[in-house]
């Protein structure tokens, strides 16, 4: 008789949200890092629904503020700063982003994300324990509002793509994501190409760094 695995109970609040990066910097003298790119990682077996939330929603636009992410895979959230003004130099701005089952409302697990505009990366101040200390001073708890809708498409300029070895390595990921975990004796794929969750993880990581490569082109 074939045993049913039996999903762990989810606390709610406790389950460990993975995201790249945890900081997002804006450079104002530098349009193309008014686009920045996250990568939500879902290493579990279960499907997660997500939810951005915003300190200033009317600062940011946000390409599919909710979703869903499948086991094991990895989505790409777009954050566009469009507001850059002199007089949101240095300031501090935080993204939550909520996860819970599709099939339930109850947030499993959240992430905060620090976003700051500057007028330059060549004027970055060197102080870090005045940064630090002004960041701890804004992770306080701050009111989040969900994000107005933004219809992806909107804003994009011509480029001459990526590179062949940048696909390349985008399709090798995806590949690997595909394959099946350690310990799934019901896929018909060979034993030796069954990866770890350790291993899809480096690969949904790398996936997320060619993807933030390939919309900056």
């Amino acid at each position: 008789m074939q045993q049913q695995r039996r999903q762990p109970e989810l606390v709610e609040g406790n389950l460990p949200v993975f995201v790249f990066p945890t900081e997002l910097i804006f450079y104002a003298d530098d349009q193309s890092t008014h686009k920045r790119v996250l990568t939500l990682y879902n290493p579990y077996e279960f499907a997660l629904k997500f939810k951005v939330l915003c300190t200033t929603p009317n600062k940011y636009a946000v390409v599919d503020a909710t979703g869903a992410v499948k086991p094991q895979c990895c989505v790409d959230i777009v954050i566009r700063h469009r507001d850059v003004r002199a007089s949101y130099y240095g300031v501090i701005d935080k993204f939550r982003l909520q996860v819970s089952e599709q099939s339930q409302r109850k947030a499993l697990g959240k992430k905060e994300i620090i976003a700051t505009l500057l007028p330059s990366a060549k004027e970055e101040q060197p102080q870090k324990e005045e940064e630090e200390k002004r960041i701890k001073e804004h992770l306080a708890e701050s009111v989040f509002f969900e994000q107005t809708l933004c219809q992806p498409g909107k804003n994009r300029t011509a480029s001459s793509g990526p590179s062949l070895l940048t696909v390349f390595l985008g399709i090798v990921c995806i590949a690997a994501l595909m394959l099946p975990t350690l310990g799934d004796m019901e896929s018909l794929v060979p034993l030796y190409l069954h990866l770890s969750v350790n291993q899809k993880l480096v690969a949904a990581y790398v996936l997320g760094l060619i993807t933030m490569v390939i919309l900056r082109t």
